[in-house]
């Protein structure tokens, strides 16, 4: 039987939120990437950050290299903590789990989010312009994750944590290049898109593309900073965030 407290984690448990908010991390990241936005989120947002196997806590799991495959375990997870309304947010491979996850709820479940927020992900139906690099031998591979600057570098410099790491990490890079996007219909609920002015990796016009994914109200917000401006604006972000999930 699936644990699904494994899963899904809530730091600062909050009977009283009028909403959760649900956070998919990017590629190598854990749940205690969002640890530092409780500081930031008002009373009425119970933060609840997913935590997929090999990493955080469970890190001796061995992590999915499909998305279907993680997607479909993962909705079997989060329905119990769908009793009151919810928000997914998602930060590149995060954005896209979420997406397609919000797909699966409302095509099985009939439930939806109130708001789908995404970040730093270029449109699902957009074909990724980069080669793989998830099969690289690992110099290369280590190469590739130093440029996408969003491992630190004194990780990147210990070869005992490097040990730890790359496992997930070249796991969520296959899941994120093997995915095949499937056309279905638009989603009835409202997509919200951030993205880094100075990010190399996603476009303006990839983020744009986003819109044509929902029925409902689009918007679009870039912040300073490049691909990991969710941690250098962080208050920035939340408080947007929070704007879009007050109602």
């Amino acid at each position: 039987m699936l644990d699904t407290k494994l899963w899904v984690t809530c730091p600062k448990p909050n009977p009283n939120a009028k909403l959760r908010l649900f956070c998919f991390p990017y590629a190598g990241g854990s749940a205690w990437v969002f640890r530092p936005w409780l500081n930031h989120l008002p009373s009425f947002i119970e933060l609840c950050p997913l935590e997929l196997p090999g990493r955080g806590k469970r890190w001796t799991e061995k992590p999915f290299t499909n998305l279907d495959s993680l997607v479909q375990t993962l909705e079997t997870a989060i329905v119990p903590h769908l009793n009151r309304p919810f928000a997914f947010f998602g930060h590149s491979m995060g954005a896209m789990i979420s997406f397609e996850l919000t797909r699966n709820l409302s095509q099985k479940y009939k439930i939806k989010p109130v708001h789908l927020l995404v970040s730093g992900c270029r449109a699902p139906q957009l074909r990724d312009p980069n080669p793989p690099i998830y099969n690289l031998p690992e110099p290369e591979f280590i190469a590739e994750i130093r440029r996408l600057n969003g491992t630190p570098e004194a990780v990147l410099e210990n070869a005992e944590l490097m040990e730890l790491v790359l496992p997930a990490l070249r796991a969520d890079f296959e899941m994120l290049e093997t995915y095949k996007y499937t056309d279905a219909s638009s989603l009835d609920c409202p997509i919200a898109v951030f993205g880094g002015l100075q990010d190399t990796e996603v476009t303006t016009e990839d983020l744009q593309a986003w819109q044509i994914q929902t029925l409902q109200a689009f918007s679009l917000q870039m912040f300073e900073g490049d691909h990991f401006f969710i941690e250098s604006m962080r208050s920035f972000l939340l408080t947007s965030i929070t704007t879009h999930l007050s109602f």
